[in-house]
């Protein structure tokens, strides 16, 4: 435990019981801005990363996710928002956290403390090589992420570690490393706090930059969202007006007759043309959305 740098005093915060509550909170503050200087000295491995990821989702590959405690929570919350907002399936990204469903909302007591269980899981979702397991574990030494790590490299899975200790198991067991070393906490081994805002900016990098690469975004856009409510459908409109150009009523006419797929509406507003021929063209670009709009008529 001495070796892991989340685990150490902080000496700025030896007197926290003593401190006002803008003394600790203006710490904390100062704290904080080293995360994103810590996670810039990683962005390197995180676009490894990426790369690796489109490569298997590309093949057919999964995106599972794997934690406990605070990072595995970290960790669900990415992979649940992920289908919302580019459109994609649940099956092809989705988190496992150690204690199952209870744990999101609740601690299930020696729940990360099992090896086994980390193989378990992944066993039950039939992993196989095309797929990548990302194990984030701010210890790096979370007994159920190197099952599941341990595991994943028998099935020849690509993975990948995101940590907050360099130089711990979990490091020797993925191919690709994200050691965003944030050092230690304002609250003695609460990694709730730096590690995991380190945790929460570098699983938003990878997931969107991955989604970006394959394809589900048109710009700036989501042009894959999920039409859920009223919010995300009045967004749609406004969004693909802007990317066209036309009126928000004309928008909101395409999104109608698009039956509400995004990626039609703006071939139809793009090339004033009328939904089948826009399906046509998505279709012959092979989904390649900038293919289907520059195409030649």
């Amino acid at each position: 435990m001495e070796r892991r740098l989340t685990e150490q005093r902080n000496a700025a915060s030896r007197n926290l019981d003593r401190m006002s509550s803008l003394e600790i909170i203006t710490l904390m503050n100062r704290e904080d801005r080293k995360v994103a200087v810590a996670v810039k000295r990683e962005l390197p491995a995180i676009a490894r990363a990426v790369d690796a990821v489109v490569a298997q989702v590309r093949r057919g590959g999964r995106l599972i996710y794997v934690g406990a405690g605070s990072s595995g929570r970290m960790a669900v919350l990415d992979a649940a928002e992920c289908p919302p907002t580019f459109g994609i399936s649940q099956k092809q990204m989705f988190a496992l956290i150690a204690g199952g469903r209870r744990a999101v909302t609740g601690a299930v007591e020696g729940a990360e403390d099992s090896v086994a269980n980390g193989e378990r899981d992944l066993r039950k979702v039939k992993l196989t090589g095309n797929d990548i397991v990302v194990g984030i574990c701010a210890s790096g030494t979370t007994p159920y992420v190197l099952g599941a790590m341990r595991y994943a490299r028998e099935k020849e899975a690509i993975t990948i570690a995101i940590t907050s200790n360099r130089n711990m198991p979990v490091a020797k067991l993925a191919k690709i490393v994200i050691a965003v070393e944030t050092g230690p906490e304002v609250l003695t081994g609460s990694t709730r706090l730096k590690a995991g805002t380190s945790q929460k900016m570098v699983l938003n990098m990878l997931s969107t930059a991955v989604m970006v690469r394959l394809g589900h975004v048109y710009e700036n856009l989501m042009v894959d969202m999920t039409l859920s409510n009223q919010k995300l459908a009045d967004r749609a409109v406004h969004m693909l007006a802007q990317a066209s150009g036309a009126r928000l009523s004309t928008a909101g006419h395409a999104v109608r007759q698009a039956q509400h797929n995004l990626r039609v509406a703006l071939v139809m507003l793009k090339r004033g043309i009328n939904a089948v021929d826009a399906k046509q063209l998505i279709k012959a670009a092979k989904g390649n959305l900038r293919r289907a709009l520059e195409a030649r008529s």
